[in-house]
């Protein structure tokens, strides 16, 4: 067996809560807990309706023993339909957690088809819940560092976190290590390697690809425990891609993932740090402001710059999210969908905003977002931020009460405050030892109120 493959296997299938440090399975608790908050809020909106009726119209399972329900709906699917459904509706509402190296996220497809996939296992132990999510963010994080430095373009992350789905479920349904190998082959292959700067360019309910790399994850597990076979992931095997495995269970992806303060694309974060951090300081009001000037790397650049029409064109805007924080101090979900969209103060604002590329901020992409800003007020006075990262990171990490509190934010308004409680003590009764995760399922599937 390749030896970078036998390391991969040993990994999931010996992997034990004793192996994974307390403060990553803790990691693992609150990524899970921002991942359902996000995933509750975004229920009601458009994608996620679509998301999961469309499951429930073309991905039903043909037998109980693979069938799971959907994520605050309840309608039985298939176990990929499952994890599709939820990682759509979650991916769609752009403020669960990402990984910097990867330029994506890992925790919007993990939590999702690892919900579905103990459907049909027995109960799990609250510390083996969080070392089985710590394996799939340890699994997609390298395959996306692997995918990276081995393509030749930039694409979603559904093309590499179906690997991390695939060894999740791997490990929960007892594959063999030539079925593993089988399963990371077969998601490797059909993973959607969909060019994420198209997506940039024209926003809409594709986002990262996400769902598709949830539901290829676990489709190419239950292929290869049938007997399917698929090419070796060049992304596991290869060897100029051995260093990137070399350090598998030693250090913690699990433990770098950053939190999203806005639901607005990360590549924004930093100026909208910026903007909220001069105004607090200098006790501003947006009618203050002439301008905003935004120094940032050129993929934030990108981002759309004009008045989107739309909620997901609204998730990966620069000048409109900007906006927004300046009149209001915050973006909430109702400030990127419905009548915040078309907001007049926010539009005003958008006219007072440009932007420019820096080579300081190119050169420290992807391993940070950085940007720095000047507002330029009605006074005659430039106040500059100076070198900004994004809130959330590993820079300027948030503290655990400000995840909590997040989640409650998102979660209370769709599934009302008490059955969100009830959710958040689950998640962290799984790192205290207090639940095991049946006790979360039990309070996952009835639809939401929203």
């Amino acid at each position: 067996m390749n030896k970078q493959l036998s390391q991969v296997a040993d990994f999931v299938f010996s992997l034990t809560p004793d192996d994974v440090p307390e403060a990553v399975r803790r990691a693992a608790a609150l990524m899970c807990l921002d991942t359902l908050g996000v995933a509750a809020a975004a229920t009601p909106m458009q994608a996620g309706r679509l998301g999961r009726d469309t499951a429930a119209l073309l991905y039903a399972a043909g037998a109980p023993s693979h069938a799971a329900p959907m994520l605050f709906d309840g309608r039985p699917v298939s176990l990929a339909g499952a994890a599709y459904a939820a990682a759509t509706q979650t991916d769609n509402l752009d403020a669960h957690d990402g990984y910097n190296p990867v330029k994506g996220h890992i925790g919007v497809a993990i939590i999702p088809a690892l919900l579905a996939l103990a459907e049909q296992t027995d109960d799990i132990a609250g510390d083996m819940a969080l070392t089985l999510i710590t394996l799939g963010y340890e699994i997609a994080g390298r395959a996306g560092l692997a995918l990276h430095a081995t393509a030749c373009d930039y694409h979603t992350s559904g093309a590499w976190n179906a690997l991390g789905v695939a060894a999740v479920a791997a490990r929960m349904r007892g594959l063999s290590a030539d079925q593993l190998r089988q399963a990371l082959g077969i998601a490797e292959y059909h993973g959607p390697r969909s060019q994420m700067m198209r997506e940039i360019a024209s926003p809409s309910m594709l986002h990262d690809g996400s769902g598709w790399g949830a539901m290829v994850g676990i489709s190419a597990a239950i292929l290869a425990e049938q007997g399917f076979t698929g090419a070796p992931a060049t992304t596991v095997e290869a060897p100029e891609v051995a260093d990137i495995w070399a350090d598998l269970g030693r250090c913690w992806i699990m433990s770098d993932q950053y939190v999203k303060p806005y639901p607005i694309c990360r590549w924004a974060h930093a100026p909208i740090d910026g903007v909220r951090e001069l105004m607090l300081a200098n006790q501003l009001r947006h009618d203050h402001i002439a301008g905003i000037h935004i120094n940032t790397f050129h993929e934030g650049v990108c981002l759309f710059q004009g008045v989107p029409d739309t909620t997901a064109v609204a998730q990966y805007s620069l000048s409109f999210a900007v906006a927004a924080q300046a009149v209001h101090g915050r973006i909430g979900l109702e400030h990127v969908s419905g009548a915040g969209l078309r907001d007049p103060q926010v539009l005003a604002m958008i006219d007072r905003i440009t932007v420019a590329e820096s080579e300081i901020h190119n050169a420290s992409f992807p391993d940070t977002r950085d940007a720095d800003v000047q507002l330029t007020l009605h006074d005659g006075r430039v106040l500059e931020s100076g070198l900004v990262h994004a809130r959330g990171g590993s820079e300027r990490p948030m503290p655990e009460g400000y995840i909590i509190a997040k989640f409650a934010e998102f979660a209370g308004p769709a599934l009302g405050p008490t059955r969100a409680d009830a959710i958040c003590d689950a998640v962290l009764g799984l790192a205290d030892g207090g639940t095991s995760l049946a006790a979360l399922r039990a309070l996952l599937y009835a639809p939401a109120d929203g």
